[in-house]
């Protein structure tokens, strides 16, 4: 969500070049207390919970036979990069999964830390790092089920980089989520002139509309980096209520999921849930 990632890279698929952009750095850190204000500067963030998290949720679920009433997604490895404070990873945690978090940005991993650790589940379930995605790699090498990457693609300086590391800490089989805007006029006029300078939806310079990723390219890079496209979806941010909602159009923002060719996609719940996972309260699927 929101998180800053800078890919500078000498040889395909180097794991050990990456750099955060400095002065993007600075301007989330200086927001980086306000993640959990649900009416502040991510407020757009809180309520596209609404829409992503039962997205991921029924995706995982319709590719599975198997399941944990209370606890749909038990089992599944989850991997959240960009994290910022912890928006989607609390509500994936309350749904049952394992999740890690990752963000270059530290003050965001100690807001993350600071705000899970009120949930004794949450606090067990949830992990975060002060990392970039390629820092990772070589220790997580196939190790996650599933990769979540929300508003964080249009940020990467390497796209192709950052999706070839996708590929690689991602199980045979295993699904990549990603939100992001499209690049269009409309986008432009809208996300940025609109949303950030007029109505302040989201903080002034946020985003560069030339890093915004038309879905045809990334569905092209997905492709031909060993990724099988199921699913584009456009998504819509209506400003007056303060809500997301899924539309036909792309031309805005977006939502994608893809399987990483291999084994084809197994049951994710062959454990036996344990005394705290039965115990704890019924999974909800809203904003964290």
């Amino acid at each position: 969500q929101l998180s800053l990632f800078r890919f500078t890279v000498k040889r395909p698929f180097s794991t050990s070049h990456s750099s955060v952009d400095s002065k993007e750095m600075k301007k989330f850190q200086l927001l980086a207390h306000k993640w959990w204000d649900e009416e502040g500067e991510y407020a757009a963030l809180h309520s596209m919970n609404d829409i992503r998290v039962p997205f991921i949720r029924d995706t995982l679920l319709s590719m599975s036979s198997n399941y944990h009433r209370g606890n749909p997604l038990f089992g599944i490895k989850i991997l959240d990069v960009g994290c910022g404070g912890g928006l989607l990873s609390e509500p994936l945690g309350r749904l049952g999964a394992s999740v890690t978090g990752i963000d270059p940005v530290e003050d965001n991993i100690t807001t993350a830390d600071q705000h899970k650790s009120f949930d004794p589940v949450l606090a067990k379930r949830i992990q975060y790092k002060s990392s970039s995605l390629e820092e990772i790699v070589e220790e997580s090498m196939e190790t996650f089920d599933v990769i979540v990457a929300s508003e964080v693609v249009e940020h990467v300086a390497d796209l192709e980089t950052f999706i070839k590391c996708c590929s690689q800490v991602l199980k045979p089989g295993g699904s990549l989520f990603i939100t992001t805007i499209n690049k269009t006029q409309l986008s432009y006029v809208l996300g940025i002139v609109v949303a950030e300078k007029i109505m302040g939806i989201v903080p002034e310079g946020t985003h560069e509309w030339e890093k915004f990723v038309p879905p045809e390219e990334l569905e092209h890079l997905l492709e031909s980096n060993g990724f099988s496209v199921k699913t584009v979806n456009g998504m819509l941010y209506n400003p007056l209520s303060g809500s997301w909602g899924w539309v036909e159009s792309t031309s805005l923002n977006y939502a994608v999921h893809a399987v990483k060719s291999g084994t084809q996609a197994r049951s994710h719940t062959t454990d036996t849930p344990s005394e705290t996972d039965i115990e704890q309260r019924p999974a909800t699927a809203g904003t964290a």
